[in-house]
């Protein structure tokens, strides 16, 4: 990957929009080598997926959470069954297995708090192997940068 992949790359994580023509133009190159070196990028696997991204609030999601989980058993079979059925919860919209004082760091969206208790309660609760669900509740987002900072 070269400084003009990287620029392709940077140009495409700020306007997934942007089109071959308008990259061409602020690279000064042609469309054609564009084309090719985003194709490229996109088999390589270094762009994964092109995705709009929602204003929550707008869309009727009002708490974002964060939960550190932590597991009663931490033998293989157990992380990937936690694994497994977090992915059932539409709610999760990320979740890391994370080194430290917990096993898990896990972001949720909720209508509210009263959809945030339900989700707790008769989802979260109801996987076998969790001990401990420590919440925190987003006041403020300071920052959303949702793309990686290449130069």
């Amino acid at each position: 990957m070269d400084t003009i992949d990287r620029s392709i790359l940077l140009l495409l994580q700020k306007d997934g929009k942007i089109t071959i023509k308008e990259i061409a133009e602020r690279l000064n190159l042609t469309t054609t080598p564009i084309f090719e070196r985003v194709k490229k990028l996109e088999r390589e696997g270094y762009i994964k997926s092109y995705k709009a991204i929602l204003d929550r609030k707008k869309v009727g999601f009002q708490l974002m959470a964060f939960c550190n989980i932590t597991l009663n058993q931490h033998q293989k079979d157990f992380i990937k069954k936690f694994e497994k059925d977090i992915q059932r919860f539409p709610e999760v919209v990320e979740c890391y297995h994370v080194a430290g004082m917990f096993d898990y760091l896990i972001k949720i969206y909720a209508e509210d708090m009263e959809r945030y208790q339900d989700f707790l309660s008769n989802k979260l609760a109801s996987l076998e192997n969790i001990s401990k669900v420590q919440s925190s509740f987003v006041m403020t987002e300071v920052k959303d940068f949702s793309y990686l900072p290449i130069s």
